[in-house]
């Protein structure tokens, strides 16, 4: 497979360095179409297909045909048919390739040959889960001799066993925490056991895909007086280490401006994120045992970035130190959202987690230099808002009043700095409206207004998901609104503001993309003053409309005016025509789309521009619908999804 994915280690912002893959997407439609062409072959004849691999593997076994690139090949070939031929076929064949490629293995000389044959065999077990399920022998002699891989320093070796890890132990979890046939205990006890052996020659980030993988097995455990032993005894090694770090930062806090100490503690923590997404909410048992020191830890290396900053200015963000001290920030706030995103107890959260990390993380937010906020503060609280629900409302004015501001001082000069706290920033203001609108009622009025300026500027962004998400905010609020008292001062202070902004979105080319969103909202609007819900006279200037006593008279002429300044070159019959469709249509909102649209045509047929992207939202629907309808028959053709695209429950069921 590796002419479709070119692996290369690179530099993240915090200067780590990470894996990357980068996809050539011809060539994974190529391998793709091979793939399916090889199962419908295995399908017309098994035996033949059979016949022909065995064949070249004996010609790679006794040299004749013996090159990296006919080997890689053909194992990815074999790799290619799990699941095409019939359980006892597929056993008795996948028996005879690994017997043969565990040969090749011993005999052949050079590291580098051993390597590409250990990779091979590898990727092929990792490709037949549901051979692996079925023989549990052959499954343990499979981990314990990726075992033996994770110790092998030759180049791509390591991540390839602990990429098969995690690949068998999504696919088989239940088999490693139940006792199996001649065992006297779960092999999972055995992992564990052996722990710091098998890791000891790994890198970190081989480490945190191990513990994941080792997760996801332990998540598979339903007794959970067993399940809470089985995490404390995967955490015992990366526990040992934090306990030393936090006893001697007791001793003296400048141990937390040691390079090395703040490395491992990312480190750590990046264990415990990964393995926390694995096992969910039993994981409650660690995250309980780190939780305050971890807190504490978050607010000396703040004030350590701060000072740093004040002292140096922004440039010193940069700095390999200060650039850990964020990963473990980072880390911090990835692992509480983990865990919450999962967590089964809202109660328990609100409780005991949410107000040691709002004292420990909002005001360090606030007061932080623009470039040192993290966004992922904007991030979890989103996660809480939305795993929480009401539960959080009353916490929801201290999380505004910290973050809401200053991070829009950041986002409102331009569209473009700081994309990432723009997206989380108003991702945070939906889940707010979403889940917690009383909480938004209770604002003062002054604020309240420059929410409502914040929502308006998402909506003429070019980045998609802002824009999108700024018109679902719209919609939301106006939907929560509907049943509340505050409904028509709302609308007498609003309405006609948003239906100027959406309106200017709408006929402005570069938002042509939102439009099924802009419907949406447009429509919603309409439907309020057709079916008279809102009964606060919108008409602040009745001298302008002399003799218009009723809102859907108001809003008509209103809606006409505004269409005919921005568009002077329209004949006043499309607009009344437009107009009238607004009301007469907003209850179906395909046709109403459908009129936004011709009207929208109209438009940009009169300025001579694109209309391509009006079509967008069909488009993307059709696309589902094909892709859907594909993978319904492709399910109905054993063999045809790859293995890793089937769960262990599917897979069951199939």
């Amino acid at each position: 497979s590796s002419g479709i994915n070119a692996e290369s280690g690179v530099e993240n912002d915090q200067g780590e360095v990470v894996r990357e893959f980068m996809k050539d997407t011809d060539a994974i439609s190529l391998y793709k179409t091979m793939r399916e062409t090889l199962v419908y072959l295995t399908h017309l004849d098994y035996a033949d297909t059979e016949s022909i691999m065995t064949e070249k593997l004996r010609a790679q076994v006794d040299g004749s045909e013996w090159s990296w690139k006919n080997l890689n090949t053909l194992c990815w070939a074999i790799g290619s048919i799990s699941g095409a031929m019939h359980e006892e076929d597929e056993k008795r064949f996948l028996v005879c390739v690994i017997k043969d490629l565990l040969g090749m293995c011993e005999q052949k000389r050079g590291k580098d040959n051993k390597a590409i044959i250990a990779s091979n065999i590898m990727y092929i077990v990792g490709q037949y889960p549901r051979f692996l399920r079925q023989h549990w022998k052959f499954l343990k002699t499979v981990v314990n001799k990726l075992f033996e891989f994770m110790h092998e320093t030759h180049d791509g070796v390591q991540d390839m066993a602990c990429d098969t890890f995690i690949k068998i132990a999504q696919k088989c979890k239940r088999h490693f925490v139940t006792v199996q046939v001649a065992e006297v205990m779960p092999f999972i006890e055995e992992i564990l056991s052996g722990i710091n052996a098998i890791i000891c020659d790994l890198q970190p980030h081989q480490v945190h895909t191990f513990y994941e993988a080792v997760g996801y097995m332990i998540q598979a455990q339903t007794d959970a007086q067993v399940q809470e032993r089985l995490i404390e005894k995967l955490m015992s090694l990366p526990n040992q280490v934090w306990d030393r770090i936090i006893n001697n930062a007791t001793h003296s806090v400048d141990t937390l401006k040691d390079p090395e100490c703040v490395k491992q503690l990312g480190n750590i923590l990046k264990t415990n994120v990964r393995s926390c997404q694995a096992i969910g909410h039993p994981f409650v048992t660690q995250l309980g045992r780190i939780y305050l020191d971890m807190l504490n830890v978050y607010q000396v290396l703040s004030e350590n970035i701060s000072s740093a900053v004040q002292q140096n200015g922004e440039q010193v963000l940069k700095q390999p130190l200060v650039a850990s001290m964020r990963t473990v920030k980072k880390e911090t706030l990835k692992l509480i959202s983990a865990w919450v995103g999962k967590s089964t107890d809202p109660k328990q959260v609100c409780e005991n987690f949410v107000p040691p990390l709002l004292n420990a993380v909002l005001g360090d937010y606030n007061r932080n230099h623009p470039n040192a906020r993290d966004a992922e503060v904007l991030s979890t609280m989103t996660v809480f808002i939305n795993k929480l629900s009401y539960h959080i409302t009353p916490e929801v004015p201290k999380i505004f009043n910290a973050v809401f501001e200053c991070t829009l001082e950041m986002i409102k000069s331009n569209f473009e700095d700081f994309p990432e706290h723009r997206t989380n920033f108003y991702l945070l203001l939906d889940a707010i409206t979403n889940q917690c609108f009383p909480a938004l009622l209770q604002i003062p009025a002054d604020k309240f207004k420059v929410v409502m300026d914040s929502i308006v500027w998402a909506f003429k962004h070019t980045m998609r998901n802002v824009a999108d998400t700024g018109l679902m905010i719209v919609l939301t609020m106006l939907q929560k609104l509907d049943s509340k008292d505050v409904a028509q001062s709302f609308y007498q202070t609003y309405f006609l503001n948003i239906l100027q902004h959406i309106f200017s979105v709408v006929t402005d080319s570069t938002n042509a993309a939102q439009l099924s969103n802009q419907t949406k909202v447009l429509a919603f609007m309409f439907s309020l003053v057709e079916q008279k819900k809102i009964t606060v006279n919108l008409c602040a200037n009745p001298a302008e409309y002399p003799g218009v006593t009723d809102n859907e008279s108001f809003v008509k002429l209103y809606t006409k005016d505004l269409l005919k300044k921005a568009f002077p070159n329209l004949q006043d019959m499309q607009v009344t025509v437009f107009v009238d469709g607004m009301f007469a249509l907003n209850q179906d909102t395909a046709a109403f789309r459908e009129h936004l649209r011709d009207f929208i045509v109209q438009i940009k047929e009169c300025a001579g521009e694109d209309l391509s992207d009006l079509y967008l939202s069909e488009r993307q629907a059709q696309l589902k619908e094909a892709a859907q309808t594909k993978l319904r028959y492709q399910m109905t053709v054993p063999g045809i999804l790859n293995p890793h695209e089937v769960t262990e429950e599917m897979a069951e069921t199939i």
